[in-house]
Order: structure tokens, then C-alpha cells, then sequence
């Protein structure tokens, strides 16, 4: 009997429903289409609600070359003296992909040993994303770095946060050459500060630009653009499809 009771309330945590449930009560993130708040929807998706995804963290085993990865990481860096967790918060394997989210202030230890170990041998830095994430309270800010090694074919993502409160990351120059105008696009952009970083100056907006215009809590519109003539209105003053 006490079997069976066990095996029915194991079956009522998998209840699809149960789960809708949770889903259901995470946190709103964002209404509509793009979020905003200073200016109206007009996208016509202004009653679509973003819910809150939970952190994500893959228990092992990883697959693929994933565990090689963090186990050569891990080996490395206690060489060092450092412990892996102490560098890497947590890791995401999803959709054939690999994330390390770094702290911030392990952030260039933990990418020399990318790039140095031979068991690693990640040579090249494509890029620096940012991203904004008003509701991540302390870790709003996020740079994404996307490694390649050329010598095993193979792809890493490494991830670092930083509160809006305390915008600085260290600049990843140093390690890798390639990161310098993908640093200054981000800082131009989102606002994070590459501490250590030889300019850090806009590439893409003027250098008398107010604000980053692709964090989430930057005005959307409101300047009015001209082509041969034509004036294109901001968004509250266009029409609504709603």
C-alpha cells in the first residue's frame, strides 16, 4: 500500500499540469513585443506575456566533447591553485552547445587556460556579445565571448555578469587581440566597462551619444528620422493596429 501511494505522488510531479503550473507562476519579465514602458506597443503584440526561464545548470555528464572540456579547465586551473567551481559558476550544455558562466573576476585566468593548455587549445575569439537583462537583479549586464579551437574543432561559449550598480568586466585584450572592437561595440551598446581595455571608445554611435541604445530600459523612438522628405513619426505617434 505504501508502495503505491509512493508511485502515485511520484505521478502527480509529472503531471503535465503540475508543470503548466510552475511555469505559470514564475515571475512576468516583459509585456508585449519588445517590453517597453516610455512608448506605446504598436507591434500588435501588446498582450503577449515573457515569463521569467529559470537558471539553467546541466548535471554531468555533458556529452559530446563538453566533458573533455570542463575537465581539462578544471585540471588546469587546479594547477594554478584554483578551483574550478571557485571560476566557473555553473555550465550549460543545450542544444549541442557548451556555456561556461565565468565570475568576473576570474575571467582572465580562466580564458589563458583556454587558450594556453594544449588539452584545450582554444586560439581564437570571434566575438563579444552584450546582453541586458533588467530583471537578472545583480547580474543585469551580461558579455558573452564565443571561442573556437582551430587545432580540435571545436566551439565554447564563456559568459560573464555585472550588476548595473558596478558595470565593469576585465577587458579580454590581453588574452585575445581580436576582442578590442568587439569590446568597444558592446561598452558602445550596453555599457559595460572593459577595465584594462587600450580604448574603449565608440565605434558605433557618435562620440556625443546619450546612452547605450541597445540596453532594454533605453528610450525606443522618439527621434524623428527624415528620408529625402519623408517623416517617419515616433512610435506613440504612429498608428495603432491594436
Amino acid at each position: 500500500m505504501a508502495e503505491r501511494e509512493r508511485d502515485d505522488a511520484r505521478d502527480a510531479d509529472n503531471l503535465p499540469a503540475r508543470a503548466g503550473e510552475e511555469r505559470l507562476a514564475r515571475p512576468v519579465t516583459r509585456t508585449g513585443m519588445f517590453g517597453t514602458h516610455t512608448t506605446g506597443d504598436t507591434s500588435g503584440y501588446d498582450g503577449v506575456r515573457v515569463l521569467r526561464a529559470p537558471a539553467l545548470s546541466t548535471p554531468r555528464p555533458y556529452g559530446s566533447y563538453f566533458d573533455e572540456v570542463a575537465d581539462g579547465l578544471g585540471q588546469a586551473l587546479e594547477t594554478a591553485g584554483t578551483a574550478f567551481g571557485d571560476a566557473v559558476e555553473r555550465v550549460v550544455a543545450d542544444r549541442g552547445e557548451l556555456t561556461f558562466y565565468v565570475r568576473r573576476e576570474r575571467l582572465l585566468e580562466v580564458m589563458s587556460k583556454l587558450r594556453d593548455d594544449p588539452s584545450l587549445a582554444f586560439e581564437l575569439c570571434m566575438g563579444v556579445s552584450g546582453v541586458h537583462y533588467p530583471e537578472d537583479a545583480g547580474r543585469e549586464l551580461h558579455a558573452v565571448y564565443h571561442l573556437v579551437s582551430i587545432t580540435r574543432n571545436r566551439r565554447l561559449r564563456v559568459e560573464v555578469t555585472a550588476p548595473d550598480g558596478d558595470p565593469h568586466v576585465p577587458s579580454a585584450v590581453s588574452v585575445y587581440p581580436t576582442c578590442d572592437w568587439h569590446e568597444r561595440e558592446t561598452w558602445d551598446f550596453f555599457g559595460l566597462i572593459f577595465d584594462g581595455h587600450p580604448a574603449l571608445t565608440r565605434i558605433e554611435m557618435p562620440d556625443d551619444w546619450k546612452g547605450h541604445p541597445q540596453r532594454k530600459d533605453y528610450p525606443l523612438g522618439g527621434i524623428p528620422v527624415e528620408y529625402r522628405g519623408a517623416k517617419v513619426p515616433p512610435p506613440e505617434e504612429r498608428r495603432s493596429y491594436a
